[in-house]
């Protein structure tokens, strides 16, 4: 899963890890520590934000996945939807350009479903009305990077694992005062004290991650919802010691209470032949 040539075909590779290798193998109200009061213990103030998403029920989100190894940064960007209390997402997910500004890929569209992933418009021989779907507790990154984009949801529920939290202060985004915090996740710790539908996907990443650590950044408004947080993962491909790949994954979210829609693919719509790498 290591990028290290250079130019147009390590965007490639990139991409290739991102998304190909998964085919290869309103606001609500709250207090105290749920809307981050800086007198309350910052990690308990951190770990409740998965629940206070849930509650809140809905919301737009936007993703940036930026991968780096050998010499070589890309960024895949994602915009899209979330259901919190049905666990269901859409994303349209954009894969890195050409050198020369073209786009390479279409857009492809990710459903996020508890344990599963669904994609379309992706894998060569698919047919075009046709959604791939994988299921993300095989995958050794538990869907954490592997799609371009974090599910929002899992991405809230890795603060469950938090430890070693501080208060950074007050910060901007988007227009929206937040309180930053900052500290480390323990995978392990996460996936124990995940929901029933994401509790297999953390629990693959905690065994397949380079380090069971992930360091995070999270901003939380006045309501104690999530507006940003960013993951920095590291996993290894194979055997080699020089083959680590860094990624940084930040989510946003805003547009709080509108309508989630998504509805998954009715199983005749689910291609079940080999998908081939581009």
């Amino acid at each position: 899963m290591v990028v290290q040539q250079h130019g147009r075909p390590a965007r490639r590779a990139a991409a290739a890890v991102a998304v190909a290798g998964i085919v290869a193998g309103g606001t609500g109200c709250g207090g105290g520590a749920e809307a981050g009061d800086r007198s309350a213990d910052p990690a308990r103030t951190v770990r409740l934000a998965a629940d206070r998403l849930v509650r809140e029920g809905s919301s737009q989100a936007r993703t940036s996945m930026e991968m780096a190894s050998g010499g070589t940064r890309v960024t895949i960007r994602g915009v899209g939807l979330y259901d919190y209390r049905r666990g269901l997402g859409e994303l349209k997910v954009q894969l890195p350009q050409d050198a020369a500004g073209a786009e390479e890929h279409r857009p492809i569209t990710e459903l996020l479903a508890p344990g599963a992933l669904y994609m379309k418009n992706r894998g060569a021989g698919v047919p075009a009305d046709k959604w791939v779907r994988v299921d993300t507790a095989s995958l050794t990154d538990g869907n954490l990077v592997t799609g371009g984009a974090t599910d929002p949801l899992a991405a809230a529920e890795l603060l469950r694992g938090a430890r070693e939290v501080t208060y950074v202060g007050e910060s901007d985004v988007a227009g929206v005062p937040t309180r930053h915090y900052k500290g480390d996740i323990d995978l392990g710790a996460a996936a124990k004290a995940a929901s029933e539908g994401n509790r297999g996907a953390l629990a693959a990443a905690a065994k397949g991650f380079a380090s069971s650590g992930v360091p995070f950044d999270v901003y939380l408004d006045d309501e104690g919802l999530i507006r940003k947080v960013r993951h920095r993962f590291s996993f290894t491909a194979g055997q080699r010691k020089n083959g680590t790949t860094a990624v940084s994954s930040t989510t946003l979210l805003y547009g709080f209470g509108k309508p989630a829609n998504v509805e998954l693919p009715d199983k005749k719509d689910i291609f079940a032949g080999k998908v081939a790498e581009k």
